[in-house]
This record gives C-alpha cells, sequence and structure tokens, in this order.
C-alpha cells in the first residue's frame, strides 16, 4: 500500500553565521522557494509545507503560493518543529528537507521514499561517497556516516570515522546529507526521548535515534547538492543552477557530469 508522504521543510529567520537565510535571493528567488519548488518536482510527495516561527518567512511563502504552517519558536531541533508543523496534516510518511538545500534533487527524494516503503524502516536518511561530494573527510561541518552490511546506519560524527590505521583495510567514507525519512508514528515517538548523550555530545540529532536503539536506514547516492551555509555559497548554488538549466534539467549533479 502506498503511503501519503508529505514533506516538511523546517525555516528559522535566525542565524547564527547567515540572519534571514530562507530569504536569501538565489537567481532571483528566495532560497525557501527554491527549497520549495525542488522538493514540490517529486513525484512522491502529496504535499510540501514550510514550518516556521516567522512571520517574513510565512508571508514569502504564501507569496508564491506555498504552504506554510507557523509554528512554537520555542522548538530547539528542526525535527520538534516538524513533528508539530504535521499534527492536523493527514501523512503516512515523512520527508525532512532542509531549507538550506535549494536544489535538492527529485530522483533522490524518490529513490528515498521507495526504499522506506519496501525495507519498513521506521527512519531514513541519504548519503553520498566523499570521492564524488566535493568535500574534506577532515571537515567537522562534513558528517560522516559508517553503515552495516544491511545498510542501516552504525554511526554518524563529525570526526573522521572509521580511523585508518597503519595496516587496516581502507573504508572509504560516507557525507551524511541532512535529508530524512520518518514514518508518523515513528516521529511522534522520537520527539518524546529526551536529548541524548551523543546527541548532545556530537551536535546531531540523529544519534538519538541510534541511543535509543532505532535503526535508520540510508540511501547512498552519487549525486551531489550544495548546503547554503554562509553567504558565499550562495555563487556556488547560482553556478550549478545554471548548469542544469543550460542542461534542461531540475535535478542533482551526478558524478559523471
Amino acid at each position: 500500500m502506498s503511503l501519503r508522504t508529505v514533506a516538511v521543510i523546517p525555516a528559522r529567520y535566525g542565524s547564527t553565521r547567515f540572519p534571514g537565510k530562507p530569504l536569501a535571493l538565489i537567481a532571483g528567488k528566495p532560497m525557501i522557494q527554491r527549497a520549495y519548488e525542488s522538493t514540490l518536482r517529486c513525484p512522491e510527495i502529496a504535499e510540501v509545507v514550510v514550518a516556521t516561527d516567522d512571520e517574513r518567512i510565512r508571508t514569502a511563502v504564501e507569496g508564491f503560493g506555498g504552504h506554510a504552517v507557523m509554528t512554537s519558536p520555542e522548538h530547539k531541533t528542526g525535527t520538534d518543529r516538524i513533528a508539530e508543523a504535521i499534527q492536523k496534516i493527514s501523512a503516512d510518511l515523512i520527508i525532512n528537507v532542509q531549507g538550506d538545500e535549494p536544489l535538492m534533487a527529485a530522483d533522490v527524494l524518490s529513490k528515498l521514499i521507495q526504499k522506506m516503503q519496501e525495507t519498513g524502516a521506521e527512519m531514513g536518511t541519504a548519503a553520498v561517497p566523499f570521492s564524488v561530494s566535493g568535500r574534506s573527510p577532515e571537515d567537522p561541518n562534513a558528517v560522516k556516516v559508517v553503515l552495516d552490511a544491511k545498510g542501516f546506519a552504525l554511526y554518524f560524527s563529525r570526526s573522521l570515522i572509521p580511523f585508518p590505521r597503519s595496516g587496516g583495510q581502507a573504508v572509504e567514507a560516507l557525507l551524511h546529507w541532512g535529508l530524512y525519512a520518518y514514518t508518523r508514528d515513528f516521529l511522534q515517538k522520537f520527539v518524546t526521548w529526551p536529548q541524548s548523550p551523543l546527541e548532545g555530545c556530537e551536535m546531531l540529532e540523529q544519534l538519538r535515534a541510534l541511543e535509543n536503539a532505532a535503526k535508520i536506514w540510508v540511501l547512498v547516492t552519487h549525486q551531489r547538492s550544495i548546503g547554503v551555509d554562509i553567504p558565499s555559497d550562495i555563487a556556488r548554488v547560482e553556478k550549478m543552477l545554471a548548469e542544469q538549466e543550460s542542461k534542461g534539467c531540475h535535478c542533482g549533479t551526478s558524478e559523471n557530469d
């Protein structure tokens, strides 16, 4: 049976490194609009919602015809904000799409949704080999993930994992994308758990799931996306967007491009 899938984009106006980031213009459109439109291209997604605590973001979203839900400013994580936003929305599967990933590939979303249904997993995410990501595994802002033999996450870290000890077998690291899928029941359970010790140490909320013995299935893709952390990242996104438009596609960039 097909699960009704809703994508929620959590969006705060405040940001230490980039205040007002969701409304920053990318080739003439607010970043939140780019993220919304990219997500809406996924055919398995029935509805896209922006969850925010700021009237400026709500006004911008409704201005381009999008759906915004106002949520509490007290939420500590995007997952908490999403859990509130979907309370009155019919959804079996919820996709957490980051608002600072304006060029999220629709086919990555499709594959994640399909695999969540095939595997029966309660939570899922995505990762890409560092060799095609353009990022360095030495960067603590680049979150690493290692998997078990069945494709489920063993651990996420900002540190280099696994450690390449001399004489050991080389294992290529995977760069974690901040993209999540949850069943409705699991999401409601997740937000009742207190912050876990590893989560507080690494500041990675997905570790809360692992510490509570939940399993996270990981889609390994070979596509690239560009997250916007600081203002200078916008130029990189606009360059990728121009490359996509010149090819007549609305997708992420594959390793072969």
